[in-house]
């Protein structure tokens, strides 16, 4: 049985091909997309506003860290993973401890860490 699948998804991440990556992964290991958000702000109203399982959070949005998107799920109880070129170092100072998706990632990678979170 596919624990992942029909959870809902809120995607955040700022390069539009990176985004739509993520999207497909999604949609292969049976989720669904709750949202999609590029930027800080909408990525929080977002975060704050829609009925979601589990959330991908890029760190770096143009520039600004996600951090307050994963303390708004954090308070809302929804699990999240980073993803980052930077990796785990992307996190550093942050005071937040989160699974962090390495870029460049495949759909297995995707699955593995949503599983772990959910």
């Amino acid at each position: 049985m596919n624990k992942l699948a029909g959870k809902r998804v809120l995607i955040v991440e700022d390069e539009m091909l990176v985004a739509l990556l993520i999207e497909d992964f999604i949609l292969q290991i049976g989720c669904e997309i709750a949202g999609m958000a590029m930027r800080l702000e909408p990525a929080l109203d977002l975060a704050r506003t829609i009925d979601i399982d589990v959330a991908i959070l890029d760190i770096n949005l143009a520039g600004k860290p996600s951090f307050p998107v994963a303390e708004m799920l954090r308070e809302r109880g929804i699990p999240f993973v980073f993803a980052s070129g930077y990796g785990v170092a992307g996190l550093e100072g942050s005071g937040i401890s989160a699974p962090v998706l390495q870029k460049p990632f495949d759909v297995s990678d995707v699955r593995r860490l949503l599983a772990g979170v959910v």
